[in-house]
């Protein structure tokens, strides 16, 4: 006999939209405490494809998902497993989705994903010479291009939280590492050329990175 748990994970994948969000909010809420987390790691096979596949829904059941996510990658054990089923690409694809309305939290996952060496190489694309690197040019491009546009609203939105100031966490992450070392300071992409203007930034984060 399925435990409330188990019935609880399963609802995830509910046809009806208000069962859905309800469960996907009870088990962002339970990712809040260590108890919770504690219990949704033994479920780990089943919970984590089910949220990774609630980000393409609607913003009320893709947002909980996505926060759900977040606090489930602090754990490295976890971090790890989300790095082996692809979630890396996952977020990339999201994140690059017209409308996204969950991009600070993508962002924020491939953080806590990028403090793995496994998901530095996922991000790098290590394995794939056609496609290495191109996430990371897209991540600097976000990168430096929000922070043009937050510059030129600065007076209408001037307390807004880019969702790309956290790229500069990622890009710390991924300089650990010699490939990713490599790759930034690669004179043909031209990569810390781009990363240097963030210096007069008005965001510390970005300073910071």
């Amino acid at each position: 006999m399925a435990t409330e748990l188990e019935e609880l994970i399963g609802f995830l994948s509910a046809p009806s939209p208000p069962v859905k969000k309800a469960a996907v909010d009870i088990v962002r809420d339970l990712t809040g405490s260590e108890d919770g987390l504690h219990s949704l790691s033994n479920y780990a096979n089943t919970v984590l494809p089910l949220l990774s596949r609630l980000l393409s829904d609607d913003k009320e059941v893709s947002e909980p998902a996505a926060e759900a996510l977040v606090n489930l990658s602090q754990n490295a054990g976890l971090a790890a497993k989300m790095v082996e089923m692809g979630l890396i690409k996952i977020a990339m694809d999201m994140l690059y989705k017209p409308g996204s309305s969950i991009t600070r939290l993508l962002v924020m996952l491939l953080v806590n994903l990028t403090q793995l060496d496994d998901g530095i190489s996922s991000l790098l694309q290590i394995g794939d010479d056609k496609m290495r690197g191109l996430y990371v040019m897209k991540l600097v491009r976000s990168f430096c291009r929000s922070s043009e546009t937050s510059a030129s609203h600065s007076f209408v939105t001037p307390l807004q939280d880019d969702p790309f100031d956290h790229v500069g966490s990622i890009l710390v992450n991924i300089s650990k590492k010699e490939e990713g070392r490599k790759m930034l300071l690669d004179p043909k992409r031209g990569l810390l050329k781009q990363i240097i203007r963030q210096f007069d930034s008005s965001s510390l984060l970005r300073k910071k990175g």
